[in-house]
């Protein structure tokens, strides 16, 4: 059975709506949650008069932003004494350091793109505290992949719903196009990986 965005967002509101946003955005049980499409609902709804646009493009930002930080504090302080048994295959302490590593190397980039990615946008500022990655340039790549990210998805949403009359009929076609569009780049360099192999 299928969960229609807009039931979810009309059941429980801005207030859940900025929940949810929070909880994937960084608390490791939030990798299910259908950040991109309740955001692009909202947009939606906003445009039919059923939430305010204002308020969504002020809180929404903010609630990706800070549930970015405790998942970024929670790498930090937990992911650590995670990995302490040298010898285990899931938990090693080599994968602390392989992680500082690629944070260093593309933690910029991940931060940001990140958030359009599911699944990737909940473990990215885990992972950035696991590696430890330097905190000021954390929040400063959190703060603007935060904002484009929520910005991005409710002016789509939006947009559409201004310009498509009954754009909500098509809402999950839409939605998987949107799916789609996101796991794009993770399909584009596993076949170039592929193509490079053989």
């Amino acid at each position: 059975m299928q969960l229609d965005p807009v039931i979810i967002i009309k059941a429980f509101g801005s207030l859940g709506l900025l929940a949810i946003i929070f909880a994937e955005s960084g608390l490791f049980f939030g990798f299910f949650l259908p950040g991109d499409s309740l955001l692009f609902s909202a947009g939606l709804l906003a445009s039919a008069g059923y939430l305010n646009p204002w308020v969504l493009l002020l809180f929404c930002p903010l609630a990706a932003i800070l549930g970015d930080n405790v998942g970024f504090w929670f790498g930090q302080r937990v992911g650590p004494r995670i990995f302490f048994k040298e010898n285990s295959f899931f938990f090693n302490k080599k994968y602390i350091d392989q992680t500082r590593a690629f944070y260093e190397k593309h933690g910029k980039k991940t931060i940001i793109f990140a958030r359009f990615v599911p699944i990737v946008r909940t473990f990215a500022p885990i992972l950035a505290g696991v590696g430890n990655m330097d905190y000021k340039i954390f929040f400063r790549f959190n703060v603007l992949g935060g904002i484009f990210w929520t910005t991005s998805m409710l002016v789509l949403g939006f947009f559409l719903g201004n310009l498509i009359p009954d754009i909500d009929r098509y809402i999950f076609p839409v939605i998987g196009i949107l799916i789609l569009l996101s796991i794009a780049p993770i399909i584009f360099q596993v076949l170039r990986r592929k193509t490079n192999k053989v």
